[in-house]
């Protein structure tokens, strides 16, 4: 079957991974890479890339929808694969400096706020943006970088309140969505993925405390999200699963 990737947050580790995996797998047919900025991408030269550029607003999003509508609408019997690889968990740029919390003292507000709306809400938009698409009734799979720390049912360690509460809401959110789904666009298939930690920047700090082989690299990460989207049924409800393709309790 032919298919169409789409990468959201293609600047980032994994991000960039996938966009070079799909490049080079003969059953993508076309690969639209999408980032806040073009400038910090390097890709391999590729005749099936599409690179563009896009922000939170929705006439941004909309751009990038209507690309990957035209493409859609030229290639017959086609798959949609879309990846939305955001996410934050530290950043010290900016007037907001954004670090995990170790303890409720650690708690602020803005800091809080700024890490739900990147891993929690511009999923969620993107997944709204691309209402047309899925109306066209394409196998689609949606998948989107969630993370173990997420669970609920598997925090043992505490810590990381922002991080931790934002990658539930997410979870939350695109389980209210497949049940929406399973009316509205049965043809689309939603994926929590935890990729493992891999070596990128936003694992840097925290990789000396990673068990030996436990650190996987950009490349490995990217080939086991795109094995693990392939395989996953289209039937109408969200998966939560690993690197491994095991389920991660909610």
């Amino acid at each position: 079957m032919k298919r169409i990737a789409v990468v959201i947050g293609a600047s980032g580790g994994i991000g960039g991974a996938c966009v070079e995996h799909c490049c080079a797998d003969a059953n993508y047919v076309s690969v639209i890479a999408v980032s806040r900025s073009n400038a910090a991408l390097s890709f391999s030269e590729n005749s099936k890339l599409t690179i563009l550029e896009a922000d939170s607003s929705k006439p941004s999003m909309a751009n990038v929808v209507t690309e990957v509508l035209m493409q859609a609408k030229r290639v017959a019997s086609l798959d949609v694969d879309i990846i939305i690889a955001t996410g934050l968990l530290h950043t010290e740029t900016g007037s907001i400096k954004v670090q995990p919390e170790k303890r409720i003292e650690a708690l602020d507000m803005q800091s809080a706020l700024t890490v739900l709306e990147t891993n929690t809400l511009m999923p969620m938009l993107w997944l709204q943006a691309f209402s047309p698409l899925f109306a066209l009734k394409l196998d689609t799979r949606v998948l989107v970088l969630s993370a173990r720390v997420g669970s609920i049912g598997d925090n043992r360690l505490g810590g990381w309140y922002s991080y931790r509460s934002s990658k539930a809401a997410l979870n939350m959110m695109l389980k209210t969505a497949s049940t929406e789904y399973a009316r509205r666009y049965p043809n689309v298939k939603l994926i929590a993925y935890h990729p493992g930690t891999t070596d990128t920047g936003l694992s840097k700090p925290f990789q000396a405390n990673v068990p030996e082989g436990k650190l996987f690299s950009q490349d490995y990460s990217a080939e086991r999200l795109i094995d693990v989207m392939q395989s996953q049924a289209i039937d109408k409800t969200l998966s939560f699963v690993d690197w491994q393709g095991k389920s991660i309790e909610w």
